[in-house]
């Protein structure tokens, strides 16, 4: 591991600091291109996913408490 100092002279024995940077720096121009619209398809299928296991427990206390 190398050891660095951060930008105030602080001393990271990682050197996290240097790739949490670059990191950010190589991603910024990136990100802001990348972001889509999400897909409809996965969450209206939760959606009706959600609703048939309401209506379903329903039905069995109903059926319960008949």
């Amino acid at each position: 591991m190398a050891n660095t100092q951060g930008p105030q002279g602080n001393y990271d024995p990682a050197g996290s600091t240097q790739m949490f940077r670059a990191f950010v720096d190589e991603g910024a121009p990136q990100a802001a291109s990348r972001q889509a619209p999400a897909p409809a398809g996965p969450r209206i299928g939760l959606i009706i996913g959600i609703v048939a296991a309401v209506a379903i427990v329903a039905a069995v206390a109903w059926l319960a408490l008949k």
